[in-house]
């Protein structure tokens, strides 16, 4: 049983900056690719970022690229969300995603390809 703990989240000024993280427990998921969604209040669910197993493929939306980090460190399994110059816009609850994929080099853009959720953090961004 895969389980995926997020932290980080608060409550920040626009422009200021967070960093997520997201830690695993119950196997090994250096093989997976990671995904960070988001939802805010009313909204769907949206892929914010992601990377795949050995980190050399990423991917970001177009809200948030140039401004959002993604990265992981599969030794200490965990994967990192750096925000940075935060919109009130980015205000949602930041979900932690794993895929049952196995060391593959591809971006998986949609929720149900991933099998394994975190709680979500609530990020606010005040103006």
């Amino acid at each position: 049983q895969v389980q995926l703990v997020e932290s980080g989240g608060g409550f920040v000024q626009a422009g200021d900056s967070l960093r997520l993280s997201c830690a695993s427990s119950g196997r090994t998921w250096g093989s997976s690719t990671m995904g960070w969604f988001r939802q805010a209040p009313g909204k769907e669910l949206i892929l914010v970022a992601a990377i795949n197993w050995g980190g050399g493929n990423t991917y970001y939306g177009d809200s948030v690229k140039g401004r959002f980090t993604i990265s992981r460190d599969n030794a200490k399994n965990t994967v990192y969300l750096q925000m940075n110059s935060l919109k009130p816009e980015d205000t949602a609850v930041y979900y932690c995603a794993a895929t049952r994929s196995h060391y593959s080099d591809s971006i998986y853009y949609i929720a149900s390809e991933y099998a394994y959720w975190g709680q979500g953090t609530q990020v606010t961004v005040s103006s």
